[in-house]
């Protein structure tokens, strides 16, 4: 899965707070993700992330070659 930095990631299951968009504050092998609503941010493994992505929404969406 293509997650870049600076994407917001709408999860399938909802934060405490009630909102299920993160910002992608780093990939990697874990991401840093920041909650939208609140701005609590966790760190959360690559695999278990992947697994809880509904959509994944590009601000420029124009890196297509």
């Amino acid at each position: 899965m293509d997650v870049r930095k600076d994407d917001i990631l709408e999860m399938k299951k909802t934060h405490p707070c009630g909102n299920k968009r993160f910002l992608v504050l780093r990939s990697g092998m874990d991401f840093k993700l920041r909650c939208i609503q609140c701005g609590h941010e966790i760190m959360i493994p690559r695999v278990k992330a992947e697994k809880n992505i509904k959509k994944i929404i590009r601000e420029n969406s124009n890196d297509e070659l």
